[in-house]
């Protein structure tokens, strides 16, 4: 079986040693990068270009139970930011994860707040927060994944209504400063949302004509992103296990599948050496492995014939960030 892999970036992820299994991986891999951050990546392999955002609020909406109709879709995830010295960083996990109470919550509070300026906050089925909005606005947004861990001060919003967009986020930061459903977040020892993050804006692309550049015979995956993936190419999908062994083992009737590590899973190095395991027990043919490295993806495709490549030596996982 072929697999490949796709993994967020996370601290964590990057500060492992040279002693790590992902690191071991790595080294015997063959080891390129592609300039574009995995979710954009993803987008082109299943024909959805940049305009200027990649459309992906749109294809999410549509296969997270909300009625899309004319209007532009943008998400709006639900982040904490925190202080450093002297500027605010987008912190981990992104999106928070918040209860649908707490969420229903501040959406009501949002959309009071906004409605004047014909902003329009929804919940998917899945959790995910989006809004949406009549009129193409004349922005282009970052994805989360850049702006990670980074001063957001250089990730805002830009174009020509930047300004505006960036006076909404700071009308959000107020209205989620003391809000009642932060307070209680807080009490029960969780991270308060204090903004959102708006990306991957546009209105809902046409219908797929073509096969995407990657086909697969399943799509598995924890982010209402990927099974709107699987649905615009026609691939079955499934909900991510949280058994990565229970996944592998499903999968050993297909000839390839593509499967999406959730955040815990891509945070913990004992998910690579089960990779490891499965490559030397060629349960996977062709491990092909595509790594989130902010602006750019790291794509690692290896074989179980490449292990016996033991001049190659591993090194660090900062090493992979220079």
């Amino acid at each position: 079986m072929k697999l490949t892999v796709d993994c967020i970036s996370t601290g964590t992820l990057f500060s492992l040693p040279k002693s790590s299994a992902l690191a071991y991986l790595l080294s015997k891999a063959n080891v390129s990068f592609v300039d574009l951050p995995l979710e954009a990546m993803l987008c082109e392999q299943h024909y959805l270009m940049s305009a200027p955002d990649y459309p992906i609020a749109a294809i999410a909406a549509a296969s997270d139970g909300l009625d899309l109709g004319e209007a532009y879709w943008l998400r709006a995830d639900p982040v904490h930011l925190v202080l450093q010295r002297d500027s605010f960083c987008l912190s981990e996990p992104c999106p928070l994860i918040v209860s649908r109470e707490h969420a229903q919550a501040i959406m009501l509070s949002l959309n009071q707040h906004f409605k004047q300026d014909g902003l329009t906050f929804c919940l998917g089925n899945s959790g995910a927060w989006y809004v949406h909005l009549a009129k193409t606005p004349e922005i282009k947004t970052i994805l989360p994944a850049i702006a990670q861990g980074r001063n957001i001060a250089h990730f805002m919003p830009q174009g020509e209504e930047a300004s505006r967009w960036i006076a909404y986020l700071n009308e959000v930061q107020m209205l989620l400063h003391g809000h009642a459903a932060n307070e209680s977040r807080e009490q029960m020892g969780e991270i308060p949302v204090n903004s959102v993050w708006f990306s991957g804006g546009g209105l809902m692309p046409a219908a797929l004509t073509t096969q995407p550049t990657v086909a697969v015979d399943v799509m598995i995956g924890y982010d209402v992103f990927y099974r709107a993936l699987a649905e615009r190419v026609g691939v079955p999908y499934r909900k991510a296990s949280a058994s990565l062994l229970e996944t592998i083992t499903s999968l050993l009737a297909q000839s390839s599948a593509r499967l999406q590590l959730t955040p815990a899973q891509s945070s913990d190095d004992a998910t690579f050496q089960l990779l490891i395991d499965a490559l030397k027990s060629r349960k996977i043919s062709r491990l092909v492995m595509h790594l989130s490295c902010d602006e750019k993806t790291l794509v690692a495709e290896i074989k179980p014939i490449d292990f016996y490549k033991f001049w190659r030596k591993a090194k660090s996982m900062s090493e992979y960030l220079v």
